[in-house]
């Protein structure tokens, strides 16, 4: 019982205060433009608490902890989708009637389309905001810590020696990526299986230029032995001195915008490699997944053997780093241009902005179907890698075998 409320409830937290984030960064905006809001919901479902504020917004707290939402008055399709110029007609009127011609302009569907598309991009901009917010106070807690790895010898069927590595090198950058750790250096060769490779390493107070091809193995994560995630590998055990420097609250910003976008960049390089047939796909993750790391960082937590203020703290930074991650997860996949995620109706915003014609409902709502098809189809592709990935079906399939 301890153990799937490790997993579950921290990762429940986590999901709930970025799913929160990204709904007040529509909020805000939405705010901003004096756009009238009905309610502000944390989670779906039945309503546990509720607080109505001066402004007539309904604060709640629902009962299914994974996502959130903002209602717009007037707005009372749940997928948000442009009402038909009929329907925007027949609401003017209403609303007119009601409240008077004033009050049209309150209405999210009535405003310019420029704030409309500010209101849907601060979602997932947010996520973004709240990722760079988090790695700087890291940095800013444990100072900048710079660890370039240097090889300290060469495996059996390793592929770095023929290309002109050296032991002592020590890796500078890969591909153009500056090198700060060894998880950067690790990462940056996984996501390049079996593609020649440039990298920069510092040999003698020199740089030298090497090209090398990593080969596609199975990747050592520590503590995570029962995993079966591929990618590349040069073959090389690696070392080297961490180097901490305190930083101050600016330099501790630049930092953390730096680690965001290394972050995006990571995933986007991800994606144009499955789009080019480089990779199968097999590490895009997902809920299950991000359970399970969350529970994985918490019990390895507690199993730790220090003072308990050094624990809570250690797991409190691990936390935030975590949440980090997911946030800029949660952003990136909030920005593809899918109808039923916020990319999709930036995507029929411009597109009526282009045509000065909007989007008809029939296409909407063909668009809408297909979204749900692939949104499911993604959902359950992800599944299928966490519990593969896990060794879960491995498990399973040993049981009849």
């Amino acid at each position: 019982m301890l153990s799937i409320i490790a997993y579950i409830v921290p990762f429940l937290v986590i999901i709930s205060l970025i799913v929160t984030f990204h709904e007040l960064g529509h909020f805000s905006v939405a705010h901003l433009f004096k756009t009238r809001i009905e309610r502000f919901s944390v989670g779906f479902g039945k309503i546990l608490l509720r607080r109505t504020d001066k402004q007539g917004v309904e604060w709640c707290l629902s009962a299914l902890p994974l996502g959130g939402y903002v209602k717009f008055a007037g707005d009372e399709n749940i997928t948000s989708m442009m009402p038909s110029p009929e329907e925007l007609e027949a609401s003017r009127i209403a609303i007119t009637e009601r409240e008077g011609a004033e009050a049209v302009k309150d209405y999210y569907h009535f405003k310019p389309l420029w704030q409309k598309f500010l209101i849907i991009l601060a979602g997932p901009a947010a996520n973004f905001v709240l990722a760079i917010a988090l790695f700087s106070l890291i940095t800013f807690t444990v100072g900048d810590q710079i660890s370039r790895p240097t090889i300290l010898s060469f495996l059996p069927g390793n592929v770095g020696e023929a290309a002109g590595l050296k032991v002592g090198d020590t890796f500078v950058s890969v591909d153009g990526h500056e090198i700060r750790s060894n998880e950067d250096f690790v990462t940056l060769i996984a996501l390049r299986a079996e593609t020649p490779t440039r990298v920069e390493v510092e040999r003698d107070h020199k740089i030298v230029r090497l090209t090398v091809t990593p080969k596609r193995a199975l990747l050592s994560m520590p503590g995570r032995d029962n995993e079966t995630i591929k990618g590349g590998v040069i073959g090389i055990s690696v070392g080297g001195n961490v180097i901490s420097r305190p930083v101050n609250p600016w330099q501790a910003l630049v930092i953390g915008n730096a680690k965001t976008w290394q972050v995006l960049d990571t995933n986007l390089t991800y994606i144009s490699r499955i789009f080019t047939g480089k990779e199968s796909g097999n590490q895009i993750g997902g809920i299950v997944g991000m359970a399970k790391t969350t529970g994985d960082v918490t019990i390895a937590a507690a199993q730790v053997k220090a003072p308990l203020w050094q624990i809570v703290a250690g797991m409190t930074l691990t936390y935030l780093q975590l949440m980090a991650y997911i946030s800029i997860g949660v952003g990136f996949l909030n920005l593809l241009p899918i109808p039923a995620l916020d990319g999709g109706h930036l995507a029929f915003i411009l597109w009526q902005g282009v045509t000065k014609k909007p989007i008809s409902a029939e296409f909407q709502n063909a668009a809408f179907r297909i979204a749900i098809v692939l949104v499911l189809g993604l959902m359950l592709f992800a599944f299928w890698n966490d519990i593969n990935n896990i060794g879960l079906t491995k498990f399973i399939g040993g049981l009849f075998s």
